[in-house]
């Protein structure tokens, strides 16, 4: 038995019309306990099941280019950057949010397959930039927009005014959590 089989023998699981895996679980919730308020499951929840549906596809469209996710980000940030696709590490790992250990670790196996390499910069010479190669250059390209047509595959459901609709709302929250937790590590001095 799946869960869906499951969902369905559980008071409360059936399925109505337009219904998707959120609608299910917040029923059960609702019988569970019927005190609380699963909203936030409405938004939040979904968007989670919409990053866990479509990461597959995602990373398996950098793994046909030889690329894990955090291979492609690296040579990504580097290519939106401008030429000379450059960028000092700190500036790599601040743009991606991961650690400078973490970083390094992909820098190593990017520069092994040719993608990047480590240059002194001219104006510090003890100081490392991270300059993406001709090839690297081309493979983020060419990886980024296969990438782009899989993902607007996946919006096919909504129409354009719908998808302007739904990024306005996404950048409107995205931005209130961001300010938010910014207001946070100021008053905790971080």
């Amino acid at each position: 038995m799946n869960g869906t089989e499951g969902d369905r023998d559980r008071p409360g699981g059936e399925d109505r019309p337009g219904d998707d895996h959120v609608d299910r679980l917040r029923r059960q919730w609702a019988l569970e306990l019927p005190d609380l308020d699963t909203e936030p499951m409405a938004i939040l929840g979904r968007a989670f099941r919409l990053s866990n549906l479509v990461r597959p596809s995602i990373e398996a469209t950098f793994a046909d280019f030889g690329l894990d996710r955090g291979e492609f980000d690296v040579i990504a940030t580097l290519r939106r950057s401008g030429a000379p696709y450059r960028l000092t590490p700190t500036e790599i790992y601040s743009a991606l949010m991961i650690s400078s250990g973490g970083l390094t670790h992909r820098l190593d196996r990017l520069e092994k397959a040719g993608l990047i390499r480590r240059e002194k910069s001219p104006r510090d010479g003890r100081s490392v930039l991270v300059a993406l190669s001709e090839a690297g250059a081309a493979l983020a390209e060419k990886a980024f927009r296969t990438d782009m047509a899989s993902e607007a595959s996946f919006l096919q459901a909504l129409d354009g005014k719908e998808r302007e609709a739904l990024a306005a709302l996404l950048r409107k929250l995205i931005g209130g959590i961001e300010n938010e937790q910014a207001r946070g590590e100021d008053e905790n001095g971080g």
